[in-house]
């Protein structure tokens, strides 16, 4: 599969995907800490992999390759 994020976009999916998964397991409770878990894994897969499935589906690439 080829990569479609780009650096800067890698990096906001980081700490933004670090963030969710820091709120989720200390602040929040029931389906909302769910909801933050599983966002901020998903972020923090997409920007280690450097490929999106929903960029892909859309036809959006960051990276410039």
């Amino acid at each position: 599969m080829e990569q479609n994020v780009g650096n800067t976009d890698r990096i906001l999916r980081a700490v933004i995907g670090a963030i969710l998964v820091v709120l989720g397991l200390a602040a929040f409770g029931g389906a909302l800490k769910f909801i933050a878990l599983l966002v901020g894994v998903v972020l923090l897969a997409t920007a280690a992999m450097s490929r999106c499935p929903a960029y892909k589906i859309l036809g959006i690439k960051t990276s410039g390759h």
